[in-house]
Protein backbone atom coordinates (compact mmCIF):
# COMPACT_ATOMS: atom_id res chain seq x y z
CA UNK A 1 0.00 0.00 0.00
CA UNK A 2 2.74 2.51 0.92
CA UNK A 3 5.49 1.17 -1.29
CA UNK A 4 6.53 4.48 -2.91
CA UNK A 5 7.69 7.80 -1.57
CA UNK A 6 4.76 9.58 -3.19
CA UNK A 7 2.27 7.41 -1.35
CA UNK A 8 4.02 7.84 1.98
CA UNK A 9 4.17 11.61 1.58
CA UNK A 10 0.55 11.68 0.41
CA UNK A 11 -0.61 9.97 3.60
CA UNK A 12 1.44 12.35 5.77
CA UNK A 13 0.08 15.38 3.91
CA UNK A 14 -3.46 14.01 4.13
CA UNK A 15 -3.19 13.72 7.91
CA UNK A 16 -1.70 17.23 8.12
CA UNK A 17 -4.52 18.62 5.95
CA UNK A 18 -7.19 16.99 8.13
CA UNK A 19 -5.65 18.40 11.32
CA UNK A 20 -5.26 21.79 9.62
CA UNK A 21 -8.91 21.75 8.51
CA UNK A 22 -10.10 20.86 12.02
CA UNK A 23 -8.15 23.78 13.46
CA UNK A 24 -9.32 26.10 10.65
CA UNK A 25 -12.98 25.32 11.29
CA UNK A 26 -12.44 26.26 14.95
CA UNK A 27 -11.38 29.83 14.09
CA UNK A 28 -13.83 32.39 15.44
CA UNK A 29 -16.20 34.04 13.00
CA UNK A 30 -16.83 37.76 12.98
CA UNK A 31 -20.03 39.59 12.31
CA UNK A 32 -20.36 42.25 9.64
CA UNK A 33 -17.41 41.18 7.51
CA UNK A 34 -17.87 40.13 3.88
CA UNK A 35 -15.04 37.57 4.00
CA UNK A 36 -14.44 35.87 7.30
CA UNK A 37 -11.00 35.17 8.72
CA UNK A 38 -11.36 31.43 8.26
CA UNK A 39 -11.95 31.49 4.50
CA UNK A 40 -8.31 31.38 3.37
CA UNK A 41 -7.17 28.72 5.89
CA UNK A 42 -10.13 26.50 5.02
CA UNK A 43 -9.51 26.93 1.30
CA UNK A 44 -5.82 26.06 1.75
CA UNK A 45 -6.72 23.03 3.86
CA UNK A 46 -9.18 21.75 1.26
CA UNK A 47 -6.60 22.33 -1.49
CA UNK A 48 -3.96 20.40 0.48
CA UNK A 49 -6.47 17.62 1.12
CA UNK A 50 -7.28 17.13 -2.58
CA UNK A 51 -3.67 17.52 -3.72
CA UNK A 52 -2.53 14.88 -1.25
CA UNK A 53 -5.15 12.50 -2.61
CA UNK A 54 -3.95 13.25 -6.14
CA UNK A 55 -0.33 12.66 -5.06
CA UNK A 56 -1.27 9.23 -3.75
CA UNK A 57 -2.47 8.13 -7.18
CA UNK A 58 0.37 9.63 -9.23
CA UNK A 59 2.74 6.96 -10.48
CA UNK A 60 6.24 7.34 -9.06
CA UNK A 61 8.55 6.50 -11.95
CA UNK A 62 11.79 7.02 -10.05
CA UNK A 63 10.91 5.06 -6.94
CA UNK A 64 13.79 2.62 -7.40
CA UNK A 65 16.43 5.34 -7.44
CA UNK A 66 17.62 6.79 -4.17
CA UNK A 67 17.82 10.55 -4.27
CA UNK A 68 21.03 11.89 -2.80
CA UNK A 69 20.99 15.44 -1.53
CA UNK A 70 24.43 17.06 -1.66
CA UNK A 71 25.68 18.42 1.64
CA UNK A 72 25.99 21.92 0.16
CA UNK A 73 22.31 21.89 -0.77
CA UNK A 74 21.34 20.61 2.67
CA UNK A 75 23.33 23.41 4.27
CA UNK A 76 21.63 25.96 2.00
CA UNK A 77 18.20 24.59 2.93
CA UNK A 78 19.02 24.82 6.63
CA UNK A 79 20.27 28.40 6.28
CA UNK A 80 17.09 29.44 4.42
CA UNK A 81 15.02 27.78 7.16
CA UNK A 82 17.06 29.84 9.61
CA UNK A 83 16.20 32.99 7.63
CA UNK A 84 12.51 32.06 7.80
CA UNK A 85 12.57 31.38 11.54
CA UNK A 86 14.39 34.68 12.13
CA UNK A 87 11.81 36.45 9.95
CA UNK A 88 8.94 34.97 11.96
CA UNK A 89 10.61 35.83 15.28
CA UNK A 90 11.39 39.45 14.35
CA UNK A 91 8.18 40.26 12.43
CA UNK A 92 6.33 41.73 15.43
CA UNK A 93 9.43 43.40 16.87
CA UNK A 94 10.90 45.11 13.81
CA UNK A 95 7.76 45.34 11.69
CA UNK A 96 6.58 43.97 8.38
CA UNK A 97 8.25 46.43 6.00
CA UNK A 98 11.75 46.35 7.46
CA UNK A 99 12.01 42.64 8.20
CA UNK A 100 10.47 41.69 4.84
CA UNK A 101 12.91 43.95 3.00
CA UNK A 102 15.83 42.43 4.89
CA UNK A 103 14.52 38.90 4.35
CA UNK A 104 14.04 39.35 0.61
CA UNK A 105 17.42 41.02 0.17
CA UNK A 106 19.55 38.58 2.17
CA UNK A 107 17.69 35.43 1.15
CA UNK A 108 17.87 36.22 -2.57
CA UNK A 109 21.52 37.30 -2.22
CA UNK A 110 22.33 34.05 -0.39
CA UNK A 111 20.55 31.98 -3.03
CA UNK A 112 22.69 33.46 -5.79
CA UNK A 113 21.10 36.66 -7.08
CA UNK A 114 24.12 38.96 -7.28
CA UNK A 115 22.67 42.09 -8.94
CA UNK A 116 22.89 44.39 -5.94
CA UNK A 117 20.86 47.37 -7.21
CA UNK A 118 18.03 45.24 -8.61
CA UNK A 119 17.91 43.19 -5.44
CA UNK A 120 17.85 46.34 -3.31
CA UNK A 121 15.04 47.94 -5.35
CA UNK A 122 12.88 44.81 -5.27
CA UNK A 123 13.49 44.22 -1.58
CA UNK A 124 12.35 47.78 -0.79
CA UNK A 125 9.47 48.23 -3.25
CA UNK A 126 7.81 44.84 -2.72
CA UNK A 127 7.23 45.14 1.07
CA UNK A 128 5.84 48.67 0.65
CA UNK A 129 3.50 47.52 -2.13
CA UNK A 130 2.27 44.57 -0.08
CA UNK A 131 1.92 46.72 3.05
CA UNK A 132 -0.21 49.35 1.31
CA UNK A 133 -2.26 46.70 -0.47
CA UNK A 134 -3.11 45.23 2.94
CA UNK A 135 -3.89 48.73 4.27
CA UNK A 136 -6.29 49.20 1.34
CA UNK A 137 -7.94 45.91 2.31
CA UNK A 138 -8.15 47.21 5.91
CA UNK A 139 -5.83 44.50 7.23
CA UNK A 140 -3.21 45.62 9.70
CA UNK A 141 0.33 44.27 9.45
CA UNK A 142 2.88 44.72 12.26
CA UNK A 143 4.37 48.21 11.96
CA UNK A 144 7.20 47.57 14.39
CA UNK A 145 9.62 50.44 14.84
CA UNK A 146 8.37 52.46 11.87
CA UNK A 147 5.92 55.27 12.70
CA UNK A 148 3.37 54.38 9.98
Amino acid sequence: MLNTTNKKMAVVLLVISIIYLIVSFRLPSYAYVPVDSDMVPIALGVLLFFLSIALYFIKDEKSEEKVKLPKEDLLAILIVIGFIVTYIFLLEIIGFILITALFIFFCSWFLGFKKFITNLIVSIVLPFAIYYMFIALQIQLPQGILPF
